[in-house]
């Protein structure tokens, strides 16, 4: 262990560690976690320090995304699937994400986890079943990764004028490395995994007469959570707490009368829409 691994750590519990939720999350999470389709890439609107850095950078409310893999039996693949349920713990009916975070590197885990967070889902349009697995298959080889510290502060340093930056602070990103990354960040692993099969995020587009319309790919270590957001390529759907499936639906939301007090629920407890349907309930008063 080296001497500077204590601090690290330390660092990386300070910057992940969460501010309390002022207002529930306007999210249907039962909704989401049975409408999610494997391949779907989430996107979350996180509450940490390292969350605030993110979105300053990137100008979004979202700070974080995760590749959504499915349940343990959705997996095609017999030896990926082993591999997963030795790698998981939990129940084989969890539904189960890959992401890479500060201070644990690329990991697998439950859904549940964001189960009181501002979820949208981005799902690629058109992308094949058998695509789809060669996605999550790529995003599960990246398991174990350490997370890239210096490709985010490099992500940071693009916000600058190049020419005011000295030589040592000026972004390695473009610069060539013939080994293999060792250290990735969120989006890095998840922009790679749909560039496996070229499925197109954010593609720098140009127009030649002769040769008409030429896409390029961009690198995927420059990729950032808002980019599957802004996409074309990815259809947004989102569940709010009031469904909104039948024509004027906005006349029979729950708002409060003029003057009364806030009733809303604690930030400890996640709003539902079950929840939402029990405060639309008639009273006795």
């Amino acid at each position: 262990m080296k001497l500077t691994d204590p601090l690290n750590n330390w660092i990386a519990r300070w910057l992940m560690a969460e501010e309390p939720r002022k207002h529930p999350a306007p999210c249907d999470f039962e909704r989401i976690c049975h409408e999610i389709r494997p391949g779907d890439v989430l996107l979350i609107e996180g509450r940490s320090r390292v969350s605030e850095v993110i979105r300053v950078i990137t100008q979004s409310p979202w700070s974080h995304s995760v590749l959504y893999i499915g349940r343990i039996h959705d997996i095609e693949n017999e030896a990926v699937r082993t591999r997963i349920e030795r790698l998981y713990a939990g129940d084989s009916q969890d539904p189960l994400i890959i992401e890479a975070l500060l201070g644990e590197g690329v990991i697998l885990t439950s859904l549940g986890k964001y189960h009181a967070e501002h979820i949208r889902i981005c799902r690629p349009r058109g992308l094949t079943f058998v695509d789809s697995q060669r996605v999550i298959n790529h995003a599960i080889d990246e398991l174990g990764k350490g997370y890239n510290v210096r490709q985010l502060l490099d992500l940071a340093r693009l916000m600058f004028p190049w020419a005011i930056l000295p030589r040592h602070w000026r972004s390695v990103l473009f610069q060539h490395n013939v080994q293999t990354p060792t250290k990735t960040v969120c989006s890095t692993v998840i922009s790679e995994a749909f560039a496996s099969v070229s499925f197109p995020i954010l593609p720098v587009v140009q127009f030649d007469d002769e040769t008409g319309i030429r896409m390029f790919r961009r690198d995927p270590r420059l990729a950032v959570p808002r980019d599957f957001d802004y996409s074309p390529y990815f259809d947004i759907i989102k569940y709010p707490l009031v469904p909104i499936d039948e024509s004027g639906f906005y006349r029979n939301l729950p708002w409060s009368k003029p003057g009364a007090a806030d009733d809303a629920p604690s930030n400890d407890e996640p709003l539902t829409a079950t929840r939402v349907e029990k405060s639309q309930e008639p009273t006795n008063d």
